[in-house]
């Protein structure tokens, strides 16, 4: 009895000493690392990958040479050139290593689980075709998992994967020139074609991601997604908790929805072509309690929303700055579901779009968002000193299109007959007062001449 209460009180004793330990270390720790921990040592963050045995796997690797063998004879540090061909997976590496397939090598791991994990950083992987992982979810199967910072990715090839390159606490790394493409499956249950998550300061370019889920980028810090190819997917880039993310020069045809920023601070979209973001979600840019972003010199061309704010900007006396963007033959250019104010939009061009710009409710206070130079299609004004501004100011008003603007159920019938024809006799003889959206107390008459990004 005193035997096993000793044993317990001293199990116990080092049990809170233990614990006492971790938690200085914790404290030092944190303070070295900063809040958002970007820093912080690699951790293990998801289950572990399981083992398959190559009788479970798909027969057409069973005759294959695995790779693993490969890269295990292979020092640390060295160039792995392999033969031409096709090797079995999976591959994990654990050490820093340069391998070039030289577009002619393919592993494939049979349809069950992650193809290469690259646990190592200063590696370069280059030049392959990565196929056949399995289809869970519980444990992230992919083409390619990624840890450790200052690698490069580049030239693979990504098909037939659920996820395509998934990067996890990863940093100063490069994602370029790569094809990612999913399996075959329903779209809400592929994988994300890239994955960011606390990932900081990488280069993501020129990539094509086609068939996919999602690009998404959680808690993921000063990241550039430059040059890239978005088509047939949900998000073609989703942001959540990442902040100053930059987003240039990409284009994005064919997806749900084109860029969204939900939960951030900073951050740009510059130079992008967004197409056809269509459906009953479709939107071109999205914000979600965002703030602090810059919207610059886009095109956001045939989408159901072209920009999308939902209480945002989120953060006080911050703003988000709308310019020099083409919002043209959208349902709706421009439609704020919150109306917080903090929204300045200058040299925007307005063409073609059924609704210029709408409010999920009536506008108690239009002047909270700022409106001036831009350019639209249905200003009624002229200018007669010719200085390129219309001579009366651009009011935009809403009349019978309240009706689905408060009833969003109404916006099947927007564009009918019986819908036309109330909004004429609204504006020609008012039966009620109509709400001010927005005031352009400049707008541009003249169209801009712009070159087609697309």
């Amino acid at each position: 009895m005193h035997t096993s209460s000793r044993l317990m009180r001293t199990a116990l004793a080092l049990s809170l000493l233990g614990t006492a330990t971790l938690g200085q270390s914790g404290q030092e720790f944190g303070s070295e690392m900063g809040s958002d921990m970007g820093g912080a040592p690699r951790v293990t963050i998801d289950r572990p990958k399981p083992t398959f045995m190559l009788i479970e796997r798909d027969p057409r690797i069973h005759g294959l040479k695995p790779f693993q063998e490969l890269v295990d004879q292979a020092p640390p540090g060295s160039v792995l050139k392999p033969p031409p061909g096709t090797y079995a997976g999976p591959v994990t590496i654990d050490k820093p290593l340069t391998i070039d397939g030289g577009g002619q090598v393919t592993i494939d791991a049979g349809d069950k689980g992650t193809v290469m994990m690259l646990n190592a950083g200063n590696s370069v992987i280059r030049g392959l075709r990565l196929t056949g992982s399995g289809d869970s979810h519980d444990t992230d199967d992919s083409c390619l998992d990624v840890r450790g910072s200052n690698n490069l990715i580049e030239d693979l090839v990504v098909d037939n994967c659920l996820f395509g390159i998934d990067l996890k606490q990863v940093n100063q790394s490069v994602v370029r020139g790569n094809r990612i493409s999913s399996k075959n499956l329903e779209l809400g249950v592929r994988g994300d074609g890239l994955r960011l998550w606390y990932s900081h300061d990488n280069r993501i370019e020129r990539n094509e991601i086609v068939d996919s889920r999602d690009m998404v980028a959680w808690y993921s810090h000063r990241n550039h997604f430059v040059d890239n190819l978005g088509r047939r997917s949900r998000y073609s880039i989703h942001f959540m908790f990442a902040n100053d993310n930059v987003v240039d020069r990409n284009r994005f045809y064919d997806n749900a929805v084109g860029v969204y920023f939900m939960y951030t601070e900073g951050g740009a979209a510059t130079n992008n072509v967004i197409s056809h973001a269509t459906g009953a979600t479709g939107m071109g840019i999205g914000f979600k309690e965002a703030s602090g972003t810059l919207i610059e010199n886009n095109e956001i061309i045939y989408c159901g929303i072209g920009i999308g704010s939902d209480l945002s900007p989120f953060q006080p006396d911050s703003t988000i700055e709308v310019r020099n963007n083409r919002l043209a033959y959208n349902g709706i250019g421009i439609q704020f579901n919150s109306e917080t104010g903090g929204n300045n939009m200058r040299g925007n061009l307005f063409e073609g779009n059924l609704t210029q710009v709408s409010y999920g409710g009536r506008s108690d206070n239009p002047t909270k968002n700022f409106w001036q130079g831009n350019f639209w299609d249905d200003y009624q004004g002229f200018d007669r000193n010719g200085d390129g501004t219309g001579d009366n100011v651009h009011e935009l008003y809403s009349y019978a299109d309240q009706i689905w603007i408060e009833l969003p159920m109404a916006r099947f019938f927007r564009s009918s007959p019986v819908l036309e024809l109330l909004d004429f006799l609204e504006r020609l003889a008012p039966f009620s007062s109509p709400d001010l959206i927005l005031r352009d107390e400049q707008p541009v008459f003249h169209k801009p001449e712009r070159k087609a990004m697309s």
